[in-house]
């Protein structure tokens, strides 16, 4: 009972700093414009509300699944194809590349392209019907990899003007986000994490192993392959929005497990979308109030998470 008041203080801590947070990214020097200004920076809070709940849900669920805290879903190479379709659509089009595809054209097929190779991976690996999410991570990195460097050849191929517009979409950003796919991904956001909170419980029990899952008769292999569409789902979306963030999802899941001494995943999700949220608007005030747009919010949170990704690296390596 203690500890359930506990962790109920602690939600109730995280949300109130989530609330702090967005009122001073949202009312810090508006201006005299202030109508535009709230505006303005409310769609940059929603659109960080989204990326929150996508990446901690998804983050979650991957290291309950692989039984890691030190992976992510960008490990199976999801930000590495983003790049490489932003690449290949400079590559044929070069600067004529925002007069064939619309904002909402790229969304589309950034987002397609990422769930069609999520499920092609999927269907290699699982349609024997084994257990073969190790397999599936490897394949992921391997194919990561090739994306990655069939990205680098081609943009040494294109022209130095038109690579800007490719170096636009290696950082992730919240300064140019489109309403109408906003208002798409919230409701896909909301739609997945309702499926997902429901399912939660199932997570409980995969946490406990494989061997133990499968004895307290749950379905392993079919509830993983569920977790899995939801979590390609909303990295895509998350990725396509606004740009791909490596290290976010590794460290507020860290974070959270920490911070939240508890394994309920019904908890632990609702408690990481906060984090997220936390850590999104602060580091993007700090990018806009205190390094003036000279530095991308992917950069910040990337810098702060490899050194804790190093901290976990050498924690384990202790124990």
């Amino acid at each position: 009972m203690e500890k359930t008041i506990t962790i109920r203080r602690s939600l109730l801590i995280a949300l109130l700093l989530m609330i702090a947070s967005a009122a001073l990214f949202m009312f810090y020097k508006m201006g005299n414009s202030w109508e535009f200004a709230l505006r303005f920076r409310g769609m940059k809070v929603i659109t960080i509300i989204v990326v929150a709940g996508c990446v901690a849900f998804s983050s979650v669920s991957f290291q309950t699944l692989t039984n890691n805290r030190i992976l992510t879903p960008s490990i199976m190479g999801f930000e590495s194809l983003y790049l490489l379709i932003q690449t290949i659509i400079v590559f044929f089009y070069g600067d004529q590349t925002f007069k064939v595809l619309s904002h909402v054209d790229n969304f589309l097929v950034s987002v397609i392209g990422m769930i069609a190779f999520a499920f092609m991976l999927y269907l290699m690996i699982y349609k024997k019907g084994k257990d073969n999410l190790y397999l599936l991570l490897l394949v992921g990195i391997i194919l990561g990899t090739l994306f990655s460097s069939l990205s680098s050849f081609m943009q040494l191929l294109i022209d130095p003007n038109d690579f800007f517009i490719v170096q636009g979409k290696m950082f992730a950003t919240f300064n140019k986000i489109n309403s109408d796919l906003l208002w798409s991904s919230l409701i896909i956001m909301v739609i997945i994490l309702i499926i997902g909170f429901r399912m939660s419980k199932y997570l409980d029990v995969i946490a406990l192993g494989r061997d133990q899952a499968i004895n307290l008769g749950l379905n392993y292999n079919r509830v993983v392959k569920i977790f899995l569409v939801l979590i390609a789902i909303l990295v895509s979306v998350s990725t396509a929005l606004v740009g791909p963030i490596t290290f976010l999802g590794l460290l507020v899941t860290n974070l959270t497990y920490e911070l939240f001494k508890t394994h309920r995943h019904s908890v632990i999700i609702i408690a990481c979308c906060l984090v997220s949220a936390i850590a999104l608007l602060i580091g993007q005030f700090l990018m806009e109030r205190v390094f003036n747009l000279s530095v991308p919010i992917s950069a910040i949170i990337n810098i702060v998470g490899g050194f804790y990704f190093m901290y976990l690296l050498l924690k384990v390596k202790k124990i």
